[in-house]
């Protein structure tokens, strides 16, 4: 799949990505229950707090997407420490707030793993690219404002969720 310039969200399509997009744990222990029972082939995590949490509950993700901004304002020092600790191979790439810009796009495409992504602008939107891009039972991770984790388990259902979700964005 191609996405050309970009892509922006559009303003209806926003109470539908505010809604949990997979399985809701109230907290980060919750989640590390089933991360250890589910043992995935790969875990990535989306998200500055779920970042530094699953990294400070001994877990290494295979892919960190973070931009350094939680709930519109700057990361912690505590935050920031936990997960400019994570020695792994780093990509900066520009996406700015409701796109998807090329750049991240392709980042998934050509990632190699372990990795962070840092993304200067904002990473919401990185679960689409995630949940399309990478393998088949991939665990993705990101933090559901006040209520807590969402995990998505990658399969060729939830592909088609995200695909149809996808094309209902409008091109820059």
């Amino acid at each position: 799949m191609r996405i050309g310039d970009g892509l922006r969200l559009p303003e209806e399509l926003r109470p539908t990505l505010q809604k949990p997009m997979g399985k809701l744990f109230k907290n980060t222990e919750k989640f590390i229950e089933f991360f250890n029972k589910k043992k995935p082939a790969m875990l990535v995590t989306i998200g500055d707090v779920v970042t530094a949490n699953v990294l400070g509950s001994g877990i290494k993700p295979d892919l960190a997407v973070v931009d350094f901004i939680a709930m519109r304002s700057e990361t912690s020092d505590d935050l920031r420490g936990r997960i400019s600790k994570f020695n792994v191979r780093e990509v900066k790439v520009k996406n700015p707030a409701g796109t998807i810009t090329p750049g991240l796009w392709e980042t998934f495409e050509k990632i190699k793993l372990p990795a962070k992504i840092i993304v200067d602008g904002e990473e919401d939107l990185a679960t689409l690219p995630a949940v399309l891009l990478l393998p088949l039972g991939t665990v993705v991770v990101y933090g559901q404002p006040n209520e807590g984790l969402v995990v998505i388990e990658i399969t060729a259902e939830k592909r088609r969720e995200f695909s149809d979700i996808l094309k209902r964005f409008e091109k820059i």
